[in-house]
C-alpha cells in the first residue's frame, strides 16, 4: 500500500496531468438483482453484506473526493464526470449530485462540463430526472438493450421496453440536452426484426446518441452456466456481424456518424466527452469500490468489495494496487484506443513495424490513409481487434 500511495503522490506531481483533459469516474456498486451477463463490480442486497449501505455510501465517495484533491499541490479542473456501476440511479438524485458537487468544491467542474450517470430505465422517473438536471448533470445514459421483451429476459433485465422509451422522454422534458441509449445485440434468441426494432425505437426516442455492443458472455455469469448445460444456445460471431452491419446502417440513415466502432452520436456535441477522455490518452481520478484510476505513468485500483473499500478509506486512499506502466504498455493502448476512433489513428504515433502494418491494412480494404491517418473501414471496425493486433505486433 505504501507504494501505490507513493507511485500516486509522483505521478500527481507530473506537470502533463490534465493537459489531455481530466475526468472523474465514479463507481455505484449496487444493482436490485443481477443481470445474467453481467461480470461487473456490482453487488445486491443479499451479496453485499455487512459494512457499507446505499445510504452512507455518498459520504464515503466525497471522503475519498477529498483524498483525491490533499494528492495534487493544485488540483486539476474536471472536465468530464461518469457515474457507471452498478446502477448508479439506484442512490437518490440528492446523494448523486453531491458527490457532484464535492467534485466541484475540491477541483472544480471546467467551463462547458460533462457530467453523465448511467441510469436502469426502471430507476428513474420525471421526478428523480428533473432533480439530477437541477443537481448539474448534463447526459444521461440509459441501459434499455432491447425493445423485444423475450431478449429482455434471456438477458435478466427486469424493466420493460416501454419503461426505457419513458425514461429518455422523461430525460428531454427535465432538460437534458444529451440522451443517450445503450443497446445489446447478439442474444440468443434475438432476430434481426428484434434488434431492427430496437434500433428504430432509438431513433424515434429522440436520443442523440446510442451505443450498441455485441453480447460478451463472461465466464462465471448466470448466462454462462445457462449456455454450458445447453438451455440457451453459445451467440453467432456471425449474427453479431450482421447486426453490426444492421446498426450502422439504420443509425447513419437517422442521422448519426460513428465516432467509436460501438458509439455512434448526431454530432460532435453529443459525443460522450468523458469516453473520449479514455481513448485519446487523458487522465482519470476513480473513485468507489473497485474503481480504476490513471495519471502520467500509471495506473491503479480500489478494493473491490465497498465493506473493504470503506474500512480502507477510514485510514486514506483505498487503493488495493498499482501497476507502473511502461513505454510498451502505454504504446499498447494508445494504438488499442485509437484505432478504434473515426478520427483515426495517426501515423507519427506507430513503430516502423507498425506503419507497415497500416499500410497492410490499407492494401487489404480494412483501413484508408489520408492525411497521415488511419482511419478503419467499415469492414476493418469488424476486424478491428485483428487490425489493431498487426498493428502492434
Amino acid at each position: 500500500m505504501g507504494s501505490t500511495t507513493a507511485a500516486v503522490a509522483a505521478a500527481a506531481a507530473d506537470p502533463s496531468v490534465g493537459k489531455a483533459g481530466f475526468g472523474f469516474y465514479v463507481h455505484v456498486p449496487f444493482c436490485v438483482s443481477r443481470c445474467g451477463y453481467c461480470d461487473f463490480n456490482t453487488y445486491t442486497a443479499s451479496e453485499l453484506g455487512g459494512g457499507v449501505s446505499r445510504d452512507a455510501y455518498a459520504a464515503l465517495v466525497r471522503a475519498e473526493i477529498r483524498d483525491a484533491a490533499a494528492a495534487f499541490a493544485t488540483p486539476p479542473k474536471v472536465d468530464t464526470v461518469f457515474f457507471g456501476g452498478g446502477t448508479p440511479t439506484l442512490l437518490s438524485a440528492a446523494d448523486l449530485s453531491s458527490i457532484l458537487g464535492e467534485i466541484d468544491r475540491e477541483f472544480g467542474l471546467a467551463a462547458g462540463y460533462e457530467a453523465t450517470t448511467e441510469a436502469n430505465p426502471e430507476s428513474v422517473d420525471a421526478d428523480y430526472l428533473a432533480e439530477l438536471h437541477d443537481g448539474g448533470f448534463t447526459r444521461l445514459s440509459v441501459g434499455m438493450q432491447s425493445t423485444a421483451s423475450h431478449v429482455l429476459r434471456i438477458l435478466d433485465r427486469e424493466h420493460s421496453p416501454q419503461k426505457a422509451l419513458d425514461a429518455v422522454a422523461h430525460a428531454h422534458r427535465a432538460g437534458f440536452a444529451h440522451v443517450s441509449l445503450d443497446l445489446i445485440y447478439g442474444t440468443p434468441g434475438e432476430t434481426a426484426a428484434d434488434f431492427a426494432g430496437s434500433l428504430a425505437a432509438a431513433v424515434d426516442a429522440g436520443v442523440d446518441h446510442v451505443s450498441a455492443y455485441a453480447l460478451i458472455v463472461e465466464d462465471g455469469t448466470a448466462l454462462a452456466r445457462r449456455i454450458r448445460s445447453g438451455q440457451v444456445p453459445q451467440p453467432s460471431d456471425d449474427v453479431a456481424a450482421d447486426r453490426y452491419l444492421a446498426a450502422e446502417s439504420a443509425l447513419a440513415a437517422a442521422g448519426f456518424e460513428w465516432y467509436e466502432v460501438s458509439n455512434w452520436a448526431t454530432s460532435e456535441a453529443a459525443q460522450c466527452r468523458h469516453n473520449r477522455l479514455y481513448w485519446e490518452g487523458g487522465h482519470w481520478w476513480g473513485a468507489g469500490p473497485g474503481a480504476h484510476s490513471h495519471l502520467p505513468g500509471v495506473r491503479w485500483w480500489n478494493h473491490k468489495h465497498p465493506s473493504t473499500y470503506g474500512a480502507v478509506l477510514a485510514e486514506g486512499l483505498p487503493a488495493a494496487g498499482h501497476e507502473v506502466l511502461t513505454d510498451d504498455d502505454e504504446y499498447l493502448e494508445r494504438i488499442l484506443l485509437r484505432t478504434r476512433l473515426a478520427a483515426g489513428l495517426p501515423l507519427s504515433l506507430l513503430r516502423a513495424s507498425g506503419v507497415r502494418a497500416a499500410e497492410r491494412a490499407a492494401a487489404d480494404g480494412l483501413a484508408v490513409i489520408e492525411d497521415e491517418r488511419l482511419t478503419l473501414t467499415l469492414r476493418g471496425r469488424l476486424l478491428a481487434d485483428a487490425v489493431v493486433r498487426d498493428l502492434t505486433s
